[in-house]
């Protein structure tokens, strides 16, 4: 089969190998042409993947079974879309889609009276802003990904000060203005099928303290809360698929617990860029990776692929990260059990979120 993977970076190179080790002609797409998963494609477009109608002019020409994405929010939307006009196999259609990709919608979305929703405004202008009462609070591009322009702000001036900032980083130039969460955050990697969730694991989220918009440190399997906590945040994840119509396939969603009560941080219908998949992998023997695929390409589903096999000890997924502009320095992990520099030793660091830049991860034993 002809697999086209939106986004040609790390985050994208799982699902890149996936289908080459199972015999798929694999087509991407990037805007750049200097992403670390051209070489192993067998054709590769320079394309923007935001880009719809450039997208679905590829795919009918070059005849493509599949076009799908991981890792990225901003391809999703036009996974979806163009999976739709050319009656593709997708997981979600291109409304929940798009809800999930822009930061406002789904908080809109959910309502007001959702329980583990919180308060934000929208704002275009920095005068805007003032609508917003509940400070402390988070200011950041309602359609941006990667916790890029991601701000905690104490006060009104403060919003607005960060303001420019935020708003750069978003195409359609909103930013939200939310609530400020004081608690540790979780994630929960799921898997449905025909509405259902068949699979639901709850892990922590390690943030670096010292800098602004959560950027992530490492991920911990079993979540450290008492299963009472883990249920509540199931079933947020369960009740948030259903409002927003996420009826198949993976879904990730991040989530802050305050005073043992989750509430919704994000949430996105496909894998998260840290190779969860991986970490659960080890940890559950459960390959989220292949029950995706083997369920998009070939509407092949198996819920017994879905069971968690085992429950090994503590693991821990730990990002290498330098500060961007820094010359990347790689080295072993001869104790991990799965290792990937995202750089060449000696090359210099992309700048994503301007702070610390993730260069690699490694899977290990949690210490």
């Amino acid at each position: 089969m002809k697999v086209l993977i939106l986004g040609v970076g790390s985050a994208q190179v799982d699902a890149i190998e996936y289908c080459k080790s199972k015999g798929h002609e694999v087509y991407g797409c990037s805007y750049t042409n200097t992403e670390k998963g051209i070489s192993l494609l067998d054709h590769f477009e320079q394309l923007n993947i935001v880009d719809i109608d450039a997208i679905k002019d590829y795919a009918v020409r070059e005849n493509i079974d599949i076009v799908y994405s991981v890792g990225s929010d901003i391809a999703m939307p036009t996974a979806c879309k163009v999976s739709e006009d050319l009656n593709l196999p997708h997981f979600v259609s291109y409304r929940t889609a798009y809800i999930c990709n822009n930061k406002h919608l789904m908080r809109q979305e959910l309502g007001a009276d959702f329980e583990g929703n919180t308060s934000f405004i929208v704002a275009g202008t920095k005068e805007e802003l003032s609508a917003f009462t509940d400070f402390p609070g988070v200011i950041k591009p309602v359609d941006s990904q990667g916790q890029r322009g991601v701000y905690k702000v104490e006060s009104l001036e403060e919003a607005q000060n960060y303001f420019d900032q935020s708003i750069s980083y978003s195409k359609s130039k909103k930013v939200i203005l939310e609530k400020y969460l004081t608690g540790t955050e979780v994630s929960v990697n799921a898997y449905f099928i025909n509405g259902t969730m068949k699979f639901g694991l709850v892990s922590d989220r390690i943030s670096y303290d010292e800098y602004p918009g959560g950027i992530i440190k490492e991920h911990y399997v079993p979540a450290h809360y008492p299963q009472e906590v883990q249920d509540k945040a199931l079933d947020l994840a369960r009740r948030v698929a259903i409002k927003l119509d996420i009826l198949n396939g993976p879904c990730y969603f991040q989530m802050k617990v305050v005073n043992n009560v989750p509430y919704l941080l994000e949430v996105t219908p496909r894998f998260d860029g840290c190779h969860m998949w991986r970490l659960i992998y080890y940890y559950t023997g459960v390959n989220l990776l292949d029950v995706a695929f083997r369920h998009l390409l070939h509407n092949e589903i198996n819920e017994d692929d879905l069971v968690i096999k085992k429950q090994s000890e503590e693991l821990q997924t730990v990002f290498m990260c330098q500060a961007p502009e820094t010359p990347v320095v790689t080295r072993p992990y001869d104790d991990a059990y799965f290792c990937r520099w995202y750089y060449d030793d000696g090359d210099k660091v992309r700048r994503m979120n301007g702070y610390m830049e993730k260069c690699g991860y490694r899977i290990e034993k949690h210490k």
